[in-house]
């Protein structure tokens, strides 16, 4: 015998329930807020020391002296110290720095001999970003690298993937050990090349600078900084313990305010060359 039929305010119900749960989820779905992006990649190993396998990177160097439009130079000490990329200002007899309204600051240079760095000197100049040399560095840690890329305002984020030999040959042939990062993000609309980014501090999380920016390799995506073992030396004596405190911490989501401010204060600052 076939079993009693349910009722029928049962079965409406019934179906009544299982449409009002549809549509529900679908709305929870339709109007929930993006997913969150996932986790931070979380660092490597430490970065180990200076080896005899490291790989290399040659640049050739004309021997007539070529002197960029721009480059970019951060303060190192209150009192008038930045540094820059030697190859920004070297060949250039008046370097400056832009203080913004049209002016600019001339600066007295000293070259580094041995590494892609230089020194300019300026009667007084804004405060210090905090510089470390003796900070492990981790494979994989983040970097982020304010300037003037293509002489406008600009910064990129990076991650370092290790050591690296860079060899010039032509005029300042020498060879020094690098650090090479693989670009991971930049500022909106910029496009290109990153010259003009050279002579930018490379900044840690804790917002200290852990190197200077000196080349790119754009094809394969890559930003070459100095390494501890030459910026340790080029900085000796120039900085005080206060002024090595820990900067403004820095983040994905913040860097490009950070990197405004950092501008905004002259802490990061464009160098040009008045004469050649």
């Amino acid at each position: 015998m076939a079993g009693a039929r349910p009722p029928d305010w049962l079965v409406y119900g019934g179906l009544l329930v299982v449409v009002l749960v549809f549509s529900l989820s679908r709305r929870e779905n339709a109007d929930a807020p993006p997913a969150p992006p996932p986790p931070d990649e979380i660092e490597g190993a430490l970065l180990g020391p200076i080896t005899p396998f490291d790989p290399s990177v040659t640049v050739t160097a004309p021997d007539i002296p070529f002197v960029p439009a721009a480059g970019t130079a951060f303060s190192i000490a209150g009192q008038g110290r930045w540094l820059t990329a030697r190859h920004v200002v070297e060949g250039c007899r008046r370097p400056a720095l832009v203080v913004g309204g049209g002016r600019a600051v001339s600066a007295d240079v000293r070259l580094s001999p041995r590494a892609d760095i230089a020194l300019l000197i300026t009667a007084g100049g804004p405060p210090a970003l905090p510089v470390t040399t003796t900070e492990p560095l981790r494979v994989g840690q983040r970097a982020f690298h304010p300037g003037f890329p293509q002489g406008r305002p600009g910064e990129v984020t990076s991650r370092l993937l290790g050591r690296e030999v860079l060899r010039v040959r032509g005029r300042g042939a020498r060879e020094e050990p690098v650090l090479a990062w693989a670009e991971v993000g930049r500022t909106e609309g910029l496009e290109g090349t990153l010259a003009g980014l050279s002579g930018a501090p490379t900044l840690d999380r804790a917002g200290r600078a852990v190197a200077v920016t000196i080349a790119e390799a754009p094809r394969r995506g890559r930003i070459y900084t100095t390494a501890p073992d030459t910026l340790g030396p080029a900085i000796r004596g120039e900085q005080r313990a206060d002024e090595a405190e820990l900067g403004e911490p820095v983040t994905i989501d913040n860097y490009g305010r950070v990197a405004d401010d950092l501008r905004r204060d002259l802490r990061v600052a464009q160098v040009v060359c008045l004469s050649a």
